[in-house]
């Protein structure tokens, strides 16, 4: 009797290791093609390094960010390739936070990435997550060992805004993508900060920036970021931050961050914490 529980106990583990390579495989696959559609949306960058004289009618904030950050005739960015690792809150109400690693993949024209984490819930159990922006179309994927859907948010107007507002919040990481050739629009707000819209097609996007003393980003903001609550899509506030500035391929960016919803009573619920191990640029030309 006690050989042939020995014998099921071993099919079954067999069949669990098979089953969760299987996931991950299948993941993997679908990461190939979702990269492979984010490269073919690539469209070619002009001009190819950045002029300091073309900023001088930004606000006084947004010049002294760029001057800060850029050496004239930096080459402009085409492709960013991100390494994270962090912390998620997978509690929409509660402090449920859970270590997390991802690959990032950044195409600077036409705007898109793709994050694909892989969140540990428990030993052994991880949930893979893709949020990506792909030809102008947002996409938030949830699955619990690459097996098991429990998020499929996408195809939507909302979903496309919220992804696009990451992408332009993100661009701390990518600096040369901020500038006014490459279509995003500065409007002073004060001294200190001011909007930034980005376009992609029919989607247009605003963040309000702001900056520090010596012209870093240290905040983003928004009013009204899509949320999916409950399983239904909302506006809410949303708010990043940004820290340990260093020098990258002779650019200022920033190596850690934190995002956050906004709550009604004016408190920030954080949701991911997340610091830069590696970070590769391709640039245009």
């Amino acid at each position: 009797m006690g050989k042939i529980i020995l014998i099921i106990i071993l099919i079954l583990a067999v069949g669990i290791v098979s089953a969760i390579a299987l996931g991950k495989y299948r993941w993997h696959l679908a990461t190939e093609t979702v990269r492979s559609n984010l490269e073919a949306a690539r469209l070619p960058i002009k001009p190819l390094t950045f002029d300091s004289r073309k900023i001088a009618d930004l606000p006084a904030p947004v010049q002294q960010y760029f001057r800060a950050t850029l050496e004239d005739g930096q080459p402009l960015i085409s492709t960013v390739r991100i390494v994270h690792q962090g912390t998620f809150n997978m509690s929409e109400t509660d402090e449920k936070w859970s270590p997390f690693t991802s690959t990032q993949l950044v195409i600077s024209r036409r705007p898109g990435f793709d994050w694909d984490a892989q969140i540990a819930m428990m030993p052994g159990i991880n949930i893979f997550v893709r949020d990506a922006c792909i030809a102008g179309e947002g996409i938030l994927k949830a699955s619990v060992l690459g097996l098991a859907t429990v998020a499929d948010v996408g195809g939507t107007p909302e979903a496309a805004r919220g992804e696009l507002m990451r992408f332009l919040a993100e661009a701390t990481w990518y600096p040369t993508k901020l500038l006014p050739s490459q279509g995003v629009k500065w409007e002073a707000i004060d001294n200190s900060r001011a909007k930034a819209t980005l376009k992609d097609g029919n989607i247009a996007v605003a963040l309000d920036f702001s900056f520090d003393e010596t012209g870093a980003i240290a905040t983003v903001r928004t009013d009204a970021r899509p949320r999916t609550v409950n399983g239904k899509m909302v506006l809410a506030p949303w708010h990043g931050r940004f820290w340990d500035w260093e020098m990258q391929d002779g650019m200022r960016i920033p190596k850690a961050g934190e995002v956050a919803w906004e709550m009604p009573d004016g408190s920030l619920k954080p949701y991911w914490r997340g610091r830069i191990t590696n970070i590769s640029y391709q640039f245009a030309g």
